[in-house]
């Protein structure tokens, strides 16, 4: 990291120079604050989305359209990869009970990133990354691990580390949600994930999670993006 962009960000480098990176992106409320902090910079990125995890379908295509839309604001190619949920149930078969952050997430962030890395080899990127890890409910480590493992099944790919949440990108992170008015999911996405976190609700006296619901921005506090 090395100065400061003319909108304030400072200014970020990946790996050995490279100007080129493929990120991988997990919703529009993750991503705002990275894609805008590489145009920022003069990164070349194009964006890959392939979240078989996340459950039903309808939470999936809401996901989806939202970094679509704001993809095409920016002029940033956007690859729609497949929702092939029967390899994901078959990845994490026997860790259906496993906690968030456990060995679930760690199998399930494994597949995304192999599939990441693989479009960036069939592409000619040397750079991978993410935006999940600008979420604070997301293990930093444990998504830097699988991502660098991803990378290391290619020569001369890296997989960019960056803390996405430092210098102010958590906050931007927010004020870029509510100006854009971002769908704001409720649980990082899976049915596992939908599971535990309407079993808490119940526990807790609140309304179960209704999909398609909130909203960034529209006069009401709504939690942080989980991806």
């Amino acid at each position: 990291m090395s100065g400061i962009c003319n909108s304030g960000r400072p200014v970020i480098l990946p790996p050995d120079g490279e100007k080129k990176v493929m990120l991988h992106s997990c919703c529009a409320p993750c991503s705002g604050e990275v894609i805008e902090a590489m145009v920022a910079s003069g990164l070349e990125l194009e964006i890959f989305f392939y979240n078989p995890n996340i459950h039903p379908r309808e939470e999936y295509e809401l996901r989806k359209g939202e970094n679509i839309r704001f993809a095409k604001e920016h002029g940033i190619p956007f690859t729609d990869a497949d929702y092939d949920t029967d390899n994901w149930f078959a990845r994490v078969k026997g860790l259906e009970w496993a906690p968030e952050r456990g060995e679930r997430c760690t199998a399930c962030f494994d597949m995304r990133f192999e599939r990441t890395a693989l479009h960036a080899h069939e592409k000619g990127f040397k750079i991978i990354t993410s935006c999940l890890g600008i979420s604070r409910w997301k293990d930093m480590k444990q998504i830097n691990g699988a991502g660098e493992r991803a990378a290391a099944r290619w020569p001369g790919m890296s997989y960019w580390t960056h803390n996405w949440r430092k210098g102010g990108g958590a906050q931007r992170m927010i004020e870029i949600s509510k100006r854009e008015e971002f769908y704001a999911q409720q649980y990082c996405g899976c049915i596992y994930s939908l599971r535990d976190t309407n079993k808490w609700r119940i526990a807790n006296g609140r309304a179960m999670v209704e999909i398609g619901k909130d909203y960034y921005g529209l006069d009401k506090e709504v939690s942080e993006g989980r991806g």
